[in-house]
């Protein structure tokens, strides 16, 4: 690309945000609207028809919750962004009143737009959920009830495309699908259309890889997506749409990083290929792509009995996506996740109430090193792939005293996030090197975004929380019991990441992210990561978010101090000796939102 192609793309992304009303740095804003009639069909909002049905329905009413946020912002348009999450709005539409609801709606992918910069969005699902009847759910040819895992990409054309990892039969049985498919969206008036367009149009979604059915996650299951596609505009890749995961396979050491790709805008796509042959024991696949069209897959090698490190891997693709280098390695660390001993004796990587009670006393959500990586595709002078990560800090580790720990039970260390700079051409690695070192709290969940010459990155941040210790769980105090203890914090670079400045606090409200909100109101989950997307000096990021939460008792455990507890209505019958299912859960406890600001 040359560099009046490259002013020219810059220049109208400027123009862009000035001429939008763009929210202030810093200012909250919320993705899902779950609440005062929010959400409206993609249908309507691409046709003007009126639609509507009982999971549109619910999602407008139901205070329910939302985590992984995926968000993206158009590099025709930066007035339009793109949200996503794993959305569970809909989960209690088929219940009839005054029956005791019943979560038996789908979880699905939201689709959030706003056409102002981020200011507002507006709420809606990707179609194809169970209950769709508008002409849009005959385009989405995909099998299963339940949707998840949500990422976006953006192409140079006007077309946004939805990645997903989808599970749950709808015939109702144990089967866990763990299908792979992905979602298209088009400007209506085509890539010559007025770009406040773009993205708009539903096109279809197809399964790009399917799972083989088996229940409770065996078999073969697919997970841990990732989505990019070539914006080079000029180049010879340009429109490409690659997409990768994980694929796991019966015993632990046994996942795989598999890759598909698009050369026609995602109307077809390759066979599946397998890029990890000489590495075992590995997941969370993130895919970069170059100004040259070079295609990096960046993921997690878990340490192994063979010798293998904990370590961030990567392959490398010069042919659009055709074929990949073997993996190689860019930088070991030490791990930091969350684990514990359940009262059982097995391993826990969450903790909470009753069956989900760990020996420590402690209640958290999980959490596990999770590689970010991006690359600017306007930046023709370097090959560069930027990674993000979070790990243990060395010379921090201490014995907890508990069987918690984030290395192995009863061992942990402070938690930071970490830059690297990859040079592709070459294979040189910058050292790793923090991003924001500071003396108290836990950092987690990074990520990155690098297109138009700035890099940003965005991270979960404990910093702020008083009772912080090396020992224990986010958000935890010795007591066990939990309160407010995480805010976003973000940073950019001018410099290709030599240096970070702009380091501030994102978040106007500091979230207690062990709510026990999740299997039957008994453990917390706060999804596997957070997002930032940018173009120049333009970033937006988005994260899981608790503000909204009710707090309550929980009547199964009156004497309960874990300050975990969310709203919720129970009767107890001596008849059979058992609680009620939850029959208040639009009243706030299952409040878990998405929420988003522009970032430095």
């Amino acid at each position: 690309m040359g560099h009046d192609r490259l002013r020219f793309l810059l220049s109208l992304a400027s123009l862009a945000i000035l001429s939008a009303a763009t929210p202030a740095l810093g200012q909250n804003v919320r993705l899902t609207n779950d609440v005062g009639g929010g959400y409206v069909s993609t249908y309507t909002l691409a046709t003007g028809t009126p639609y509507t049905d009982a999971v549109l329905t619910e999602c407008s009413i139901s205070r329910g919750r939302q985590n992984e946020p995926a968000v993206v912002v158009d590099p025709r348009d930066t007035r339009v962004l793109l949200g996503s999450s794993n959305d569970y709005c809909g989960v209690y539409a088929f219940t009839p009143p005054p029956q005791t609801p019943v979560a038996s709606g789908p979880i699905w992918l939201g689709y959030y737009r706003s056409e102002n910069g981020g200011t507002s969005f507006q709420s809606s699902l990707v179609p194809g959920y169970p209950g769709d009847t508008s002409p849009y759910a005959a385009l989405a040819k995909i099998r299963t009830a339940s949707a998840g895992d949500p990422v976006i990409a953006w192409d140079g054309h006007g077309r946004a495309f939805f990645g997903s990892e989808s599970s749950d039969d709808p015939a109702g049985t144990k089967k866990t699908f763990g299908d792979e498919w992905v979602a298209v969206f088009d400007n209506p008036d085509g890539p010559g259309g007025a770009t406040i367009n773009d993205g708009k149009r539903f096109r279809g979604s197809q399964v790009v890889a399917k799972g083989s059915s088996a229940p409770n996650l065996l078999g073969k299951f697919h997970d841990k997506t990732s989505i990019e596609a070539d914006r080079t505009l000029t180049g010879p890749c340009d429109g490409n749409v690659y997409f990768a995961w994980s694929r796991f396979s019966g015993a632990a050491g046994n996942e795989a990083i598999y890759f598909v790709r698009s050369t026609d805008h995602g109307a077809s796509w390759s066979q599946p290929q397998k890029l990890t042959e000489s590495i075992r024991g590995v997941q969370d696949p993130d895919i970069a792509v170059t100004a040259n069209g070079h295609v990096y897959v960046t993921f997690h090698g878990f340490a192994f009995t063979n010798g293998q490190p904990d370590a961030v891997n990567y392959v490398k693709s010069a042919d659009c996506g055709a074929t990949f280098s073997a993996p190689s390695l860019i930088a070991t660390f030490v791990p930091s996740g969350a684990i514990d001993v359940a009262d059982s004796g097995s391993l826990a990587r969450d903790c909470g109430d009753f069956d989900t009670h760990c020996q420590s006393g402690f209640t958290f959500f999980r959490r596990d090193t999770t590689p970010r990586s991006t690359a600017d595709q306007y930046d023709t002078a370097h090959e560069y792939v930027y990674v993000v990560y979070e790990a243990g800090k060395p010379g921090t580790e201490v014995d907890t005293g508990t069987t918690y720990g984030t290395i192995h039970p009863g061992r942990a260390s402070q938690s930071g996030a970490y830059f690297v700079r990859l040079d592709g051409a070459t294979g040189a690695k910058t050292a790793p090197a923090l991003l924001d070192d500071q003396a108290s709290g836990h950092q987690i969940f990074p990520d990155i975004s690098a297109d138009g010459g700035t890099l940003h990155v965005v991270w979960w941040d404990s910093r702020l929380d008083t009772a912080y210790s090396v020992a224990r769980p986010i958000g935890n105090d010795a007591s066990g019991g939990t309160h407010p203890s995480l805010d976003v914090w973000a940073a950019k670079s001018t410099d290709g990441g030599a240096t970070w400045t702009g380091k501030a606090r994102q978040t106007t409200f500091t979230s207690n992210g062990n709510w026990e909100q999740f299997s039957n109101r008994e453990i917390p989950f706060a999804g596997d990561y957070l997002w930032v997307t940018s173009m120049g000096s333009f970033a937006f990021g988005a994260w899981t978010d608790w503000r909204d939460t009710v707090a309550g008792p929980d009547p199964r455990e009156p004497s309960a101090t874990d300050g975990a507890d969310v709203l919720q209505c129970r009767t107890f019958d001596p008849s059979v000796q058992a609680w009620s299912g939850d029959t208040c859960p639009r009243n706030g406890g299952l409040d878990q939102n998405i929420y988003g600001a522009i970032t430095p």
